[in-house]
C-alpha cells in the first residue's frame, strides 16, 4: 500500500512507449503497404497484358494456320 501513484504512473509511461512503437510502425507500414499495393497493382497490369498480347498472337497464328490449310486442302477446281 506504501507504492502510492507509482502503478499509475508506470501504467502511463508504458501506454506511451506502446504508443510511441506502435506510432511510428504503423506511418512507416502504411506509406510501404501502399506502395507496395501500387508497384503490386502495376506489375499484376504488366503480367495481364502480355499474357493478352499472347493469347492474340496465338489466335492469330491459329486462324492463319486454318487458313492456309484450308487454301492446301481444298482441291482446285478445274473444268474442260
Amino acid at each position: 500500500m506504501s507504492r502510492g501513484n507509482q502503478r499509475q504512473v508506470d501504467r502511463q509511461r508504458a501506454q506511451k512507449r506502446a504508443e510511441k512503437a506502435a506510432g511510428g510502425k504503423k506511418k512507416k507500414t502504411s506509406a510501404n503497404r501502399t506502395q507496395t499495393l501500387n508497384n503490386k497493382k502495376e506489375q499484376d497490369a504488366e503480367i495481364m497484358r502480355r499474357k493478352q498480347q499472347k493469347a492474340e498472337q496465338k489466335k492469330a497464328d491459329a486462324a492463319a494456320a486454318t487458313a492456309a490449310g484450308c487454301a492446301a486442302s481444298s482441291p482446285a477446281v478445274t473444268t474442260s
